[in-house]
């Protein structure tokens, strides 16, 4: 493993109640380098991704982005240094169209949101064009966000997080609710975007196919732990991960 750190995460502990969600965690993000958490439901995956953006505060450690000390700094403030999230359940405005929404995050990343400001003074259309184009949802741009099936949700879901210019973006599951025939086909549009942008992906993911083809790199967890990282053609052959992880999920 080589490049810059750009994400570290520095013997993280939380607890909830009698569970253990993370315990002892230790783990460096490289920049420009996709990674891929995959683990039995329960491991503290989803659990990492909430304390790395901000929406849990960990009983102990650390977690450095870019050199400082980010450690449960809310997730706005975190946005505005260049941590972004994708949720599994796409976090949009369905009464409002498509282009509304990314003129929102991006008048939000600017700071020029207030209450009734007019969108179309937001001088960000021509920039967030070009990202629905690179989503391949240039088409889409009129359209209420309540109109859309799941996937091309998933996509602007996607595209209002890059519409915040984030460094490192953290995905839950984005390919959960896509019909098995569409999951590569999103994924290859995603992978593209984050790419042209320049931004650090880190995502979880419950599909081997998925985790085998667009991960750089590969982190188990299980039982609030990092048992092995590596990449995934080693780590999808380990038996331990065969036995724990991939029998499970199949």
């Amino acid at each position: 493993m080589s490049g810059k750190v750009i994400l570290q995460a520095r013997d993280l502990d939380i607890r909830f109640g009698g569970v253990v969600a993370a315990s002892d965690i230790n783990i460096d993000l490289i920049e420009h380098q996709n990674l891929a958490i995959i683990g039995p439901n329960g491991a503290g995956k989803t659990t990492f991704l909430n304390l790395c953006t901000g929406y849990l505060k960990p009983h102990a450690g650390r977690i450095i982005f870019n050199g400082e000390d980010i450690t449960g700094i809310a997730p706005r403030r975190l946005v505005r240094k260049g941590v972004a999230r994708a949720f599994q359940i796409p976090q949009l405005f369905t009464e409002h169209t498509v282009m509304e929404n990314l003129l929102i995050a991006a008048a939000a990343q600017a700071r020029q949101w207030a209450p009734f400001t007019r969108l179309d003074r937001i001088g960000a259309r021509a920039e967030m064009e070009h990202l629905l184009e690179l989503m391949k949802c240039g088409h889409l741009a009129t359209l209420p966000v309540s109109a859309l099936p799941e996937g091309q949700r998933k996509l602007i879901d996607i595209a209002v997080a890059l519409a915040l210019k984030p460094r490192l973006l953290f995905m839950d599951e984005p390919t959960s609710g896509v019909a098995s025939a569409e999951k590569f086909e999103l994924l290859d549009i995603i992978a593209g975007a984050l790419a042209e942008a320049r931004v650090t992906a880190v995502f979880v993911e419950h599909d081997m196919g998925i985790v085998d083809r667009f991960a750089d790199e590969v982190a188990v967890w299980n039982r609030g732990k990092v048992l092995f990282r590596g990449p995934p053609g080693d780590v999808l052959k380990h038996p331990d991960v065969i036995r724990d992880v991939i029998g499970e999920e199949l």
